[in-house]
């Protein structure tokens, strides 16, 4: 099973679309975001995705109110999703995962540093998959989780 995964969007609705749209055409059907959409108005175009989309909200997320209404399934983290016999812990910033959160979940993906990065640590996968904004890097980056191979492919994109 192939996942999705975009961060830090940060309101910068052409990259959305462009993520949105490569995310489409590899097939995919889930997708997740560790937060920092920022406003409702770029939480619609995100809610126009046709298949699952899980969503924790950010340090930057100020206007949750207007948030949730938009994507009313976005919550704070820990956010534990289960696909394939795997469970996947998604929160916005790894310093904000508590210790036995991490130790429940086989793949912990994460947001906030805008810097894309890939380790595995006692047997579990760490996913950031860098700034999707292109804001502070430069470059607009999304993921794709691998889960049954436990591969990261890392993809750019131009909004």
């Amino acid at each position: 099973m192939r996942i999705g995964v975009l961060s830090d969007t940060h309101d910068r609705l052409p990259a959305i679309r462009a993520a949105l749209e490569r995310f489409s055409q590899l097939g995919l059907h889930t997708l997740v975001h560790p937060g920092d959409i920022v406003a409702p108005f770029a939480a619609h175009v995100l809610a126009d995705w046709p298949g699952e989309l899980y969503v924790t909200f950010g340090n930057n997320d100020g206007e949750r109110a207007g948030l949730k209404k938009v994507l009313p399934q976005i919550q704070d983290g820990p956010l534990f999703i289960s696909r394939n016999g795997k469970t996947i812990l998604v929160h916005h910033f790894i310093d904000w995962c508590r210790a036995e959160d991490v130790r429940k979940a086989d793949v912990i993906i994460t947001g906030h540093t805008h810097e894309f990065g890939v380790h595995e640590k006692d047997g579990r996968l760490f996913l950031n998959p860098g700034e999707c904004c292109g804001w502070v890097t430069g470059h607009c980056t999304i993921a794709v989780l691998d889960l049954d191979k436990r591969q990261i492919e890392q993809i750019e994109i131009t909004p």
